[in-house]
């Protein structure tokens, strides 16, 4: 069911997938809930995620991915307050999101890099190539996507989060 979900809801027919979901046999889960959480995200849908967000919870009410997922969409369009909100009944449950992180494997040793991560013993060696490497980048035309920099903040600073990213420390 999940599959189906996710085949229509990427391909844009949110209200085909919700139809099917609510047809099913079986009762949803919370990961046919989630798949068509994920394409709301992507087609811009906040009405149908909150409501899709609700019978997450309603199944899981621990998931932090539904949670985050409607969050970052409130963000996305600049619903601050709404994303507070969320964030707020996310602290008032005890529902926690564990940071994204990147590993790499250089000379048998594993490094974890989170955004902003400061403790590697290389970290100042490894700013300044990225430093170094972004000065490049935008030397040739690149131009940071900042659309999907979740923060309430200026735009020069939603450019430097990018560029702290844990993949970008990690490489």
């Amino acid at each position: 069911y999940a599959c189906m979900v996710d085949l229509l809801s990427r391909a844009g027919h949110l209200d085909e997938a919700s139809n099917f979901i609510q047809k099913m046999a079986a009762q949803p889960t919370a990961a046919v809930w989630t798949a068509l959480l994920g394409a709301c995200r992507v087609h811009d849908c906040v009405e149908l995620a909150k409501h899709v967000t609700e019978c997450i919870i309603e199944l899981e009410p621990q998931c932090p991915a539904a949670f985050v997922l409607l969050s970052n969409m409130y963000a996305a369009v600049q619903k601050w307050d709404d994303m507070t909100n969320v964030r707020k009944v996310m602290e008032d449950r005890g529902v926690k999101k564990k940071p994204g992180h990147s590993c790499v494997e250089v000379n048998d040793q594993v490094h974890t890099f989170i955004m902003g991560d400061t403790s590697h013993p290389q970290t100042e060696e490894i700013h300044a190539e990225l430093k170094r490497l972004s000065l490049q980048m935008v030397d040739a035309g690149y131009v940071p996507d900042t659309c999907f920099v979740l923060h309430d903040v200026e735009e020069h600073h939603k450019e430097a989060s990018l560029y702290h990213h844990s993949e970008k420390l990690a490489i």
